[in-house]
């Protein structure tokens, strides 16, 4: 394989928890930053608008990524690339205004073969630390696939959810998606130009992110448990959401912890979770 010299290699970061950001994104999701962020504390996964790299104009590729190579695997044969799931170790809070450094290494790469073809699972490692030391520890799988095949394939609806389980619908239109955007320096097409999402990725509708649904998951978390800690949270990407649909936001007790679920207009889950409670 010849990504293999990539593995083990590093990249350092630093930044601040600027408050606008927590801000932006209490006013994105429209829930009161008093309860979203109490005290200025930096919410559940919130850390991924920090650390932004903007890379300069002539540096990103027809698709609004940054050309292929650099830190991550040059693997330029696969034109899609994809944030497929990841799992979070949530350590200590940060808070409104500190110092935070991240440390992350590329752990894993694999080549497989799936049914559209050649797949490459990159899997990231990412420490972040504060003025009083760690506080998150992070693994991202990164998948890069072929243009063949169907965009989205058929899915059945999901087996009712279990008793007692909290709900909310939510509206992935496209100012949100593009307010989202902006605050996690995200310039992929494919969450704003409908044009190109349609007719070079093949998909039917701009493409909810990956991390948004992700953190609207990690919020059902306070909804369902109010008061309670997330110590930690893995997620998995199932199937693509579209603008023109809302998603039903799921959440309830399972094995110890809390399982997490987003499911589309025809009941299909577009993105499971499992939070384990402090």
């Amino acid at each position: 394989m010849p990504y293999q010299d990539h593995v083990g290699k590093t990249e350092t970061a630093t930044d601040t928890v600027w408050p606008p950001l927590i801000r932006g994104l209490a006013a994105t999701l429209d829930i009161p930053e008093e309860e979203f962020a109490p005290s200025g504390l930096l919410p559940p996964l919130g850390h991924w608008m920090l650390f932004q790299e903007w890379t300069p104009a002539h540096g990103l590729g027809e698709d609004g990524h940054p050309k292929r190579g650099g830190f991550m695997p040059p693997v330029h044969d696969l034109p899609r690339r994809m944030w497929a799931g990841g799992r979070v170790r949530f350590l200590a809070p940060l808070h409104a205004g500190q110092p935070v450094t991240r440390v992350g290494t590329i752990l894993k790469i694999e080549e497989k073969s799936g049914a559209s073809g050649r797949l490459v699972f990159v899997t990231v490692g990412h420490r972040i630390s504060g003025p009083d030391g760690a506080a998150i520890e992070e693994e991202q799988d990164i998948v890069y696939r072929s243009a063949e095949g169907a965009a989205v394939k058929p899915a059945d609806p999901a087996p009712p959810p279990q008793a007692g389980a909290v709900s909310r619908v939510v509206d992935p239109n496209t100012v949100l998606l593009f307010r989202y955007s902006a605050l996690i320096g995200n310039a992929h097409r494919i969450h704003y130009d409908l044009d190109f999402t349609m007719h070079h990725e093949g998909y039917p509708g701009i493409v909810v992110h990956g991390p948004l649904q992700a953190t609207w998951l990690a919020d059902m978390v306070r909804r369902h448990s109010p008061g309670a800690r997330i110590a930690s949270f893995a997620y998995r990407g199932r199937r693509p959401a579209f603008h023109q649909n809302k998603l039903t936001l799921l959440a309830w007790e399972q094995g110890g912890g809390l399982h997490l679920e987003s499911r589309d207009q025809q009941g299909a889950v577009c993105m499971s979770a499992e939070a384990t409670l402090a």
